[in-house]
């Protein structure tokens, strides 16, 4: 394994932290005020090839690998977490439909969605199957015309203002194996959302409920076979975890970057505080947790490149990792800037809320450690 990135890996993070600066940065606090990210940001992001990263370029994606996507989103966090884990969501969304979904599906859904023009949900999450995801309950009945779903799903974001839907629905028995991939376009007859969710952090992404009342849609909207939903869900959400992990990596970085630049301003008793040894080893100590978690992400994208046996787990590794690093830095960094960290000036306070939700969303902490367990408990 190569440790150094290549020259394109370097452009390609340089061009994406470029682009955050640019474009996200200056305005996150605004986005936050109307919980919406603009729809010119987005196609900005889409003519950068951002929309479609790990599509492959056959079916009009950008082809990057698993390693090159956490790099972007890493570089995008450094502006704001949750637009850049907004749009990793949005990119999980096109992936399964390109690697599962039928030439017709691709024909009609794909290109507007490589380009940004328009948005796609992952809609798995019900209010009563958390953790437990292959519990749903959402049906979708077989009709003449196609399906009809009913069910409800919640804590989706874009919720309300996505294109379309990826959803998760029960075609067949209570197992996993009874759970089929179906698309939901925004307007059809029978879809509704609730209001805005109110929410600690990711603020600059709307988030709601979807609610299902026996809502047609048609049979070619099936995502590949009936019966396999679950298992593409499953494959997803590597892909998920590790842009969840890199984006908690870029806003820590982030918090990092303004406490120490905020050590050597910063007076106290005559000297800069980070001339205080109390300073000095936490600012050490983060440092060394971000690359170490940095490292451990990128062997795990490696992993998943390359299919290694594996790389689930290592996946799972990664993202309980990282995510919690990545809170304890930001949240450290907002105690060296002490009153001022809490303060929406310095920007930490919001890094901090953002990142909070990466140790609960695309499985929770807890259920990584579940699947580490039972790897290791299985030998």
């Amino acid at each position: 394994m190569e440790f150094a990135l290549s020259e394109e890996q370097n452009i390609l993070f340089n061009t994406a932290k470029e682009f955050g600066n640019e474009f996200i940065a200056p305005h996150v606090y605004e986005w936050e005020k109307k919980e919406e990210i603009p729809r010119d940001t987005l196609k900005k992001a889409g003519e950068l090839g951002l929309g479609g990263m790990i599509v492959p370029e056959k079916d009009g994606g950008a082809g990057m690998t698993r390693l090159d996507g956490t790099l972007v989103f890493e570089a995008l966090a450094m502006s704001c977490p949750s637009v850049s884990s907004f749009i990793s969501i949005h990119n999980m969304s096109a992936w399964v439909i390109s690697k599962r979904g039928s030439q017709k599906i691709k024909d009609n859904f794909l290109r507007k969605l490589i380009s940004l023009e328009e948005v796609c949900s992952y809609c798995l999450t019900e209010p009563g199957s958390g953790s437990d995801a292959a519990a749903l309950k959402t049906k979708a009945k077989i009709t003449n015309e196609g399906y009809s779903l009913s069910g409800s799903k919640s804590f989706i974001s874009g919720g309300g203002f996505s294109d379309l839907y990826v959803v998760l629905a029960r075609t067949g028995d209570d197992s996993p194996k009874g759970i089929s991939m179906v698309l939901v376009r925004d307007g059809n007859q029978g879809l509704s959302f609730g209001k805005k969710e109110q929410k600690m952090g990711w603020k600059a992404q709307p988030t709601a409920v979807v609610q299902f009342d026996e809502c047609t849609i048609p049979a070619d909207n099936l995502v590949g076979e009936e019966g396999a939903g679950f298992n593409y869900a499953m494959e997803g959400l590597d892909g998920g975890r590790l842009n969840i992990a890199a984006a908690s990596l870029g806003g820590a970085q982030k918090s990092l970057e303004i406490a120490k630049n905020y050590s050597k301003e910063r007076k106290a008793f005559g000297k800069p505080i980070g001339k205080f040894q109390t300073i000095e080893f936490k600012l050490a100590d983060m440092e060394t947790q971000l690359e170490a978690a940095r490292l451990f992400l990128r062997s795990a994208a490696w992993k998943l490149d390359n299919k290694n046996p594996d790389a689930t787990v290592s996946v799972a590794m990664a993202k309980r990792l990282v995510t919690d690093i990545a809170f304890d830095v930001s949240n450290n960094a907002l105690q060296i800037l002490g009153g001022y960290g809490y303060l929406e000036e310095y920007g930490i306070e919001k890094i901090v809320r953002d990142l909070r939700v990466h140790q609960i969303l695309e499985g929770t902490n807890e259920i990584m450690r579940v699947i580490i367990a039972r790897s290791i408990l299985a030998d």
